[in-house]
């Protein structure tokens, strides 16, 4: 049994020094591949969202949720709004955030820098007023044009949440001098609070119809939402805008709210990462974004959004397969970290085993060459002998033989490879034989 394993564990050594060399080329082309892809995504990650209670932090703790289930932990990073988003993008504060369209006028190094996950949603710009402030002040009961604003006092948020900055397009549109208004720049909490208790007249948002600020405000009594009568010249004034219609009763079908069809002006929001993002992420987010921004809503139907429209910045590859395609077939029914390691190393391991497939057909020559040169060597020394016999003594050439009889002895080969050893065996006693006659 000894001398069985002890040929096995010969053969195995054998064999491993023939391949090393093979396999030490395949695990170093395997490294340099894996450091090269970087398949595996950091397990932390930046998304820049808005102020509180907005629909953005509501839209980013559902991107946690699901990131969570693949060992991912989103860190919400609160802002005054897109704006700010954007600016924590270009600082590399936030590894993605959500960004209005129309926010700012993007240049060539955003366009390398940056990159979409695709439009999500549509924001409309909600303009909300006190009936009782607006007939203080002389108007009408009824707003439908931003024109009737003058006079009145109007929040229109922080710079930082891109309103000011869209709302101020839209005045000068109209004419209308920033002078004529009295404008604050408040929080949307303390915003809210002041209209609510009178000191202000209007408020404006733009958010998403989740927003718990739109959702409270659209039912309480005495506060109205602006008709934008004139949404279609707005969206052929301005690229980034869309028309949009919230339909009567969306809110409150018992009560009827709101007791009639209210046109409104959108931007459309994006999702925008830094181009240093790892691609992995980038494809769990666009994944995210299908099931968060995919079910229908009060101004989209079923699986318009997430979608390329609208984009100001190139979409990002991984997410324009994600919004078009389902999630890949491997992370179907693999853990997301192994079906990730796969789908990005696939064809980097395809170039290796091209590549290694020839060069595997050394082994075995190479393996051959190793256990037969053992014996092969002795037969120099055994010709040598040979050769003397015509001009040495007898005896000492057959102590010279003895001697390389026994090293020949302690030779061990492979069981497959003893026919060569016993060859050897066999030309030793010839030439012994030879010795002995001369």
């Amino acid at each position: 049994m000894s001398k069985t394993i002890r040929y096995t564990l010969l053969s195995l050594r054998d064999l491993v020094v023939s391949a090393g060399p093979f396999v030490v080329l395949a695990v170093t082309l395997l490294i340099l591949a894996y450091w090269w892809l970087d398949p595996n995504p950091p397990k932390r990650v930046t998304l820049a969202t808005g102020p509180a209670q907005s629909a953005y932090e509501e839209f980013g703790k559902r991107y946690a949720d699901i990131l969570k289930k693949d060992g991912i932990t989103v860190d919400l990073l609160p802002s005054q709004g897109s704006a700010h988003n954007l600016q924590l993008l270009r600082e590399g504060k936030a590894d993605l955030g959500f960004v209005q369209g129309g926010t700012s006028t993007y240049g060539a190094e955003d366009a390398e820098a940056l990159t979409s996950l695709g439009s999500l949603f549509v924001e409309p710009l909600w303009l909300f007023y006190r009936e009782e402030g607006v007939r203080q002040a002389g108007k009408s009961k009824a707003l439908n044009s931003l024109v009737q604003l003058q006079g009145l006092r109007i929040n229109l948020g922080t710079d930082g949440s891109g309103v000011p900055s869209l709302m101020g397009k839209l005045l000068e549109s109209n004419r209308i001098e920033a002078t004529s208004l009295t404008i604050t720049t408040l929080d949307q909490t303390p915003a809210t609070v002041a209209f609510l208790g009178g000191e202000l007249d209007a408020i404006v948002f733009a958010s998403a119809p989740e927003s718990l600020m739109v959702q409270m405000l659209l039912q309480t009594p005495g506060v109205k939402l602006m008709n934008f009568t004139q949404s279609e010249a707005y969206s052929k004034r301005f690229s980034f805008l869309s028309t949009v219609r919230l339909p009567q009763g969306v809110v409150d079908l018992a009560r009827n709210i709101p007791p009639e069809d209210v046109s409104l002006v959108a931007p459309t929001t994006s999702l925008i990462a830094r181009s240093t993002t790892h691609p992995a992420l980038v494809q769990l987010f666009a994944q995210a974004g299908n099931v968060i921004h995919g079910p229908a809503g009060w101004f989209k139907d079923a699986r318009e959004f997430p979608n390329r429209n609208n984009s100001e910045l190139p979409i990002s590859e991984e997410a324009g397969r994600a919004i078009k395609n389902d999630a890949p077939l491997l992370q179907r029914y693999l853990p997301f970290w192994v079906a990730n390691l796969v789908e990005r190393m696939w064809l980097v391991m395809g170039v290796i085993i091209a590549i290694m497939l020839p060069l595997s057909r050394i082994v075995p020559p190479l393996y051959e060459f190793r256990v037969r040169s053992r014996i092969f060597r002795w037969y120099g020394q055994l010709r040598d002998i040979e050769l003397r016999s015509e001009n040495e003594d007898s005896q000492t050439l057959l102590q010279a033989l003895d001697e390389l009889e026994g090293r020949a002895e302690k030779v061990t080969v492979p069981l497959s490879y003893t026919d060569e050893l016993y060859a050897l065996k066999s030309n030793i006693q010839l030439v012994r034989k030879k010795l002995m006659r001369s």
